[in-house]
């Protein structure tokens, strides 16, 4: 029993001191990530170790990083839009530090080309082209601003300018100057005005006939 136990307590010593052979040496392990065509950071890098069970550090928003690994161990930097890049930490290094300015280069992606179409079918879409209205061009609209019926309309609404004040202005003017020597007609003194008022009054219309007389 006691030789039982001495044969498993060496092989235990021996891995253990072979295990203790064959660990690599611990480097911090810390730099800075740029873009390889404008020197800019980079912020949020992701690191991947693939040599120590795919440990993953990150960079942070100044593209700064620092961490814990070992020599040899293969490290891949990715980020989204950037090529990723594969750096391997060298042996013997000295005072168990390992600075590194990582640059990554842009990376293009080029997607296929989508065309949207609101129209489920190319049939629904011929109907509505040969169903839709076009727009008139610069010739029409012009064309159809100038016409009589358009600039009478514009008349009604539009309020009368400068010269349009001065010419009533100028015509009131005239026919006083004209007038100023005739007597005016009373139409109360119009046998005919009379005529039509009581022919008004008598229809009903009484409203009217005393708008009239006014």
């Amino acid at each position: 029993m006691k030789r039982l136990f001495f044969i498993l307590l060496t092989l235990v010593s021996v891995s253990a001191f072979a295990q203790q052979k064959t660990e690599r040496p611990l480097v911090q392990f810390s730099g800075v990530v740029l873009n390889a065509d404008s020197t800019s950071i980079v912020p949020y890098v992701s690191i991947t170790n693939v040599s120590f069970k795919k440990q993953i550090n990150l960079s942070n928003y100044k593209g700064y990083f620092s961490f814990v690994a070992h020599e040899k161990d293969t490290l891949i930097f990715t980020s989204i839009g950037y090529a990723s890049t594969t750096v391997v930490i060298p042996e013997h290094v000295s005072d168990k530090s390992y600075t590194l300015q990582v640059r990554l280069h842009s990376q293009s992606i080029h997607l296929p080309v989508v065309r949207v179409f609101p129209w489920a079918t190319t049939d629904e879409f011929h109907k509505d082209f040969l169903s839709m209205k076009i727009a008139d061009d610069d010739l029409e609209i012009a064309r159809k601003n100038l016409s009589g019926k358009s600039i009478a309309s514009l008349e009604r609404t539009l309020p009368l300018n400068a010269q349009d004040h001065q010419t009533l202005n100028f015509q009131d003017m005239h026919n006083n100057i004209v007038n100023q020597h005739s007597l005016m007609p009373n139409p109360l003194l119009n046998p005919f005005a009379w005529a039509a008022l009581i022919k008004e009054i008598s229809d009903g219309n009484k409203s009217r006939g005393v708008s009239d007389s006014n």
